[in-house]
């Protein structure tokens, strides 16, 4: 008897051995765009598996008959059957009812993007500032009526403009390398909310197909290849606010779609005087699938805007009474900027295991700024107003291939890619001026040209539950200055080359929890007029990282991450774009712990919470004079949403503690807490809806700087905070038609 039970087993297993097989598939969308992350699981066995950027998936040890369950956050669930060998399987999911059920942790070192998936579809982004604050952890502030770019505050650093995170669109660079005003200056205006699909972000220096600035992390926006419908927005407001948006489906079809995007903004802003705020974007985008699964897509946009700014206020100006706190020193701030992008990406897929991905891009971008941050300190008669300017063109490109294959141990996957960036940066201008119009002196005129080849390889390889991702990047700069105020002319040159390797380990359990542990080594570049300085040596200060946290579902409808995490910068000289000069800074390192929830209180009702802790410390400075100026060391974001077929809104909070505002603290910038609220209701195609910002009428610093600076009427200069007041209660009305 027992030897029948025991040659019974053989044949059995014999028989799976024969049939099992490995399948192929691709999970799409109702408009046939790919699901990527979508989860596969063999029923029988459990065994699983995600799609990747193409939808596509491999999953082995299957035989024909099986059952394969596939789901993604919000999407119906669909149960499928194993077909017989070597057929390819093409599955379409259908949207449903938003559950964070469906939500699994994948094994991938971008597995923490699920957080920003479900804030996409859960938050309405009610400004283009609204943008980067999707990516938990991330503050920023506006000190320059809205035209300017935002100050970013990541992981205990005050990022100023961009110098530490890495801000793209499509591939295409944000960050404006040896800008006029500030190194890795990010002016994401030109980017209309509504016509973003996805937000990659990730923290750290541990993505080696991220190079220069992303020591603290980057962003990256994926915009949509189709719209759904054409929608036409309005918004009125506080301080003669208007806003107007349209998207237009020009073409739709299966394999085909393009569509054109606008957005007009006007606002005089709560300032005494007024911003004369507005800004115009222009994009058009097209998209066509190719045979074999290959995709082309191409895009333009046009974007330009004009301000006058209030500028930053000294504390006494407004305790004595001399101003109000809306009050300005200097009302003849201000500024204009404009970019122009031609982008195209083109996707091969040589295989199903193998696609290989290229994006090309040109910008035109045009800036001048006027600030005044001193008053009277320089120049007791004129005033220290300063222009900031350039014309610049960016060229670049890169290329990358992807490989995917199944090994003795598991699955595994190769990724490498080249490319380049170039920038041609004329007559780069800092200059005094009176009242805009007057030309007092020029204090630095060049022009610059920066070139940025890089290289980079890694692979991600599967051991049962752990992952191992071993890469590294290899860049290399140009740098070229031509001094325009010199009597003759000279070219100045540097080359520099940095290698930056790297090293994560995910385990995943299950679909639940997963642990990981991620080390590399970034860097950011500093200014291309750093060779006017020859003790400069180290303009590629290397950045050395590492998290040790994970992701975790306790319950259907709760997701935790959790992450320890350390990041060390070597040392680096800086070009301070107010002054002119170049800045020697010392060795920092940081120290902190990330939390984020997200939680399904019901069906309808919503709840997430992000918690930043970060330690910041100058190295080599005495104990109490060690601090980092204006870096955030407690922060807090979160809030409630709604989400039902007729009424949405929630209430949201942004916390950010007091912080040093200079080396020993003895100037403190003043911590604040503000709420803000929408609810929208939808009739058929209109959408009706009210945006509350700072509901609490709180009154706020919204940027805090430790600036010496004179008024007109004082002998001697004053240290002290001097600020940008947040905006008090604001009021919107929105009226969305969709067609």
């Amino acid at each position: 008897m027992t030897e029948r039970i025991y040659l019974f087993f053989l044949t059995a297993c014999f028989a799976t051995g024969l049939t099992a097989q490995t399948v192929e598939g691709r999970v799409l969308s109702a408009d046939r765009s790919p699901i990527i992350g979508a989860y596969i699981i063999h029923l029988n066995s459990e065994h699983h598996t995600h799609t990747n950027e193409l939808g596509n998936f491999m999953l082995d040890g299957v035989a024909p008959g099986d059952s394969l369950q596939v789901t993604y956050l919000g999407y119906r669930a669909q149960k499928i059957e194993v077909p017989a060998a070597d057929e390819f399987m093409e599955v379409e999911l259908e949207e449903s009812f938003f559950d964070l059920d469906a939500i699994t942790v994948r094994p991938d070192l971008r597995s923490l993007n699920v957080a920003t998936d479900i804030d996409s579809r859960l938050r309405p982004v009610n400004s283009a500032q609204d943008i980067l604050r999707r990516v938990p952890g991330m503050i920023i502030g506006q000190h320059a009526g809205g035209g300017k770019a935002e100050q970013i505050f990541l992981r205990g650093f005050d990022i100023d403009h961009g110098t530490d995170v890495a801000i793209s669109v499509e591939g295409m660079p944000v960050n404006m390398v040896s800008h006029a005003h500030g190194q890795g200056y990010a002016d994401l205006h030109f980017l209309i909310p509504e016509t973003i699909e996805k937000i990659d972000y990730g923290k750290g220096p541990y993505y080696a197909d991220q190079g220069n600035f992303a020591t603290a992390g980057y962003v990256d926006f994926s915009l949509k290849d189709k719209l759904d419908r054409s929608l036409l927005t309005a918004e009125v407001g506080s301080f003669n606010t208007l806003r107007a948006v349209g998207l237009f489906d020009l073409l739709n079809n299966e394999r085909s779609s393009a569509y054109l995007a606008t957005e007009y903004i006007l606002t005089d802003g709560p300032f005494e005087s007024s911003q004369h705020f507005n800004r115009l974007n222009l994009m058009g985008r097209y998209t066509a699938e190719l045979p074999g699964g290959s995709k082309l897509s191409l895009l333009a946009s046009h974007f330009e805007s004009k301000w006058d700014a209030s500028g930053q206020i000294p504390v006494r100006a407004v305790e004595s009474g001399l101003i109000g706190r809306f009050g300005a020193i200097d009302d003849t701030e201000g500024g204009y900027t404009g970019r122009t992008n031609l982008a195209g990406e083109f996707l091969r897929v040589v295989n199903r295991s193998t696609f290989i991905k290229t994006n090309a891009y040109y910008s035109r971008y045009d800036f001048e700024l006027f600030s005044n941050f001193t008053f009277f300190l320089e120049d007791p008669v004129n005033g220290d107003q300063i222009r900031q300017s350039e014309d610049r063109e960016i060229f670049g490109f890169q290329s990358e291939v992807n490989h995917a294959f199944t090994t003795g141990g598991g699955e595994a996957s190769l990724k490498g890619g080249i490319g380049l960036r170039y920038d041609n940066n004329d007559d780069v201008e800092l200059s005094r001026t009176r009242n805009r119009e007057e030309l007092l002196e020029r204090i630095q005129y060049g022009d610059i040209d920066e070139s940025n080849l890089f290289a980079y390889a890694g692979a991600d390889f599967e051991f049962g539950d752990l992952l191992i991702n071993p890469a590294v990047r290899l860049d290399h700069f140009v740098f070229n200055y031509v001094d325009k105020l010199q009597p003759t002319y000279d070219r100045q040159e540097q080359r520099k080359t940095a290698v930056s390797p790297k090293l994560n380990f995910l385990y995943t359990l299950n679909d639940r929890t997963q642990l990981f542990l991620k080390t590399g080594v970034g860097f950011h570049a500093n200014d291309t007029r750093v060779v006017l300085d020859q003790s400069a040596a180290e303009i590629l200060p290397a950045a050395y990282g590492a998290d040790l946290g994970g992701i975790f579902r306790p319950t259907g409808r709760l997701f935790l991450n959790a992450a320890l995490w350390y990041l060390y910068l070597e040392q680096e000289f800086v070009y301070v774009g107010d002054a002119g000069i170049v800045e020697p800074s010392g060795e920092t390192r940081r120290l902190g712990v990330d939390l984020s929830a997200r939680y399904q209180l019901t069906d309808w009702l919503f709840a997430d919470a992000d918690l930043n802790y970060a330690f910041a410390r100058s190295i080599g400075e005495p104990e109490g004079a060690d601090y980092i100026p204006l870096a955030p060391d407690l922060t807090s974001s979160g809030g409630l949403n709604v989400l039902n077929s007729r009424w949405t809104g929630g209430v949201r909070y942004r916390y950010v503690a007091n912080r040093p505002a200079n080396e020993d603290n003895s100037i403190v910038a003043e911590g604040y807490f503000i709420l803000d609220a929408n609810v929208n209701y939808a009739i058929g195609p209109v959408s009706l809806g009210l945006v509350v910002e700072n509901a609490l009428d709180a009154e706020w610093n919204e940027t805090q700087f430790a600036t010496e600076s004179r008024l007109f009427s004082e002998t001697q200069p004053v240290e002290e905070i001097h600020f940008t007041p947040g905006a008090p209660f604001l009021l919107r009305g929105v009226v969305r038609y969709k067609f």
